[in-house]
């Protein structure tokens, strides 16, 4: 697996990724989806330097300008729901890809620290050939990528596949690394220390479907 670590030099994506953390700017909820968004436009303009682009001729008022766009067909897919506000960060710049969203959820079925990942809900364009970008916040065992990309892989294949996550564990990258296609990319904003002993990140920034949504049943 190919994975890029892309705030490790400074830029203003740290200054989002600081304040998604802050417990006290996490009180404004409406805050946080916007700087989730932001961190996924940024991560979108990253992923985008590896693709594919064609060569353009475009007409101006005053002439012809030899340029570029993308080539390649994408599909944007979120966890829910969890995924939806950085999904919009990634739709802001790939504004033509077509969207698929997933639901996968932790099934906790004796404790806190012994649970399944369930994927049940599922609406997905046709993704044969295309370029598929899985997005999610949180990368924390890696089961739920692992359980939603295989289901993907079932029905589809995918010409390349791309996931951007914004905070990650070691312990989920090693289990993702160790789970999935060798040519897929792994985006990640931050990495964090560990995880506890219920599977959370630490220190990560708490639930993020909770902070962007409110708290579930």
């Amino acid at each position: 697996m190919n994975i890029h670590y892309i705030s490790e030099e400074n830029s203003v994506l740290n200054h989002f990724l600081s304040q998604l953390r802050e417990v006290n700017i996490q009180k404004d909820s409406m805050r946080f989806r916007r700087n989730m968004e932001r961190i996924g436009e940024i991560m979108a303009y990253e992923i985008s330097k590896k693709l594919t682009y064609s060569d353009i001729a475009i007409t101006t008022p005053l002439g012809i300008k030899n340029t570029s766009e993308i080539a390649e067909e994408i599909v944007l897919c979120s966890i829910l729901r969890a995924g939806l506000t950085l999904h919009q960060g990634f739709l802001n710049y790939f504004d033509t890809a077509e969207n698929g969203f997933i639901s996968a959820y932790r099934n906790h079925y004796n404790s806190d620290e012994n649970f399944d990942i369930l994927v049940e809900y599922q609406a997905v364009p046709n993704i044969n050939d295309k370029t598929l970008i899985l997005v999610d916040p949180m990368l924390a065992t890696g089961q739920s990528l692992v359980a939603v990309l295989n289901k993907i892989l079932d029905t589809h294949q995918p010409k390349e596949i791309h996931i951007a996550v914004v905070i990650a564990a070691p312990e989920g990258i090693k289990y993702v690394s160790d789970k999935l296609p060798k040519n897929c990319h792994l985006w990640v904003a931050s990495l964090d220390e560990k995880l506890n002993e219920k599977n959370y990140i630490i220190p990560g920034l708490g639930d993020a479907g909770d902070l962007a949504y409110g708290t579930k049943l």
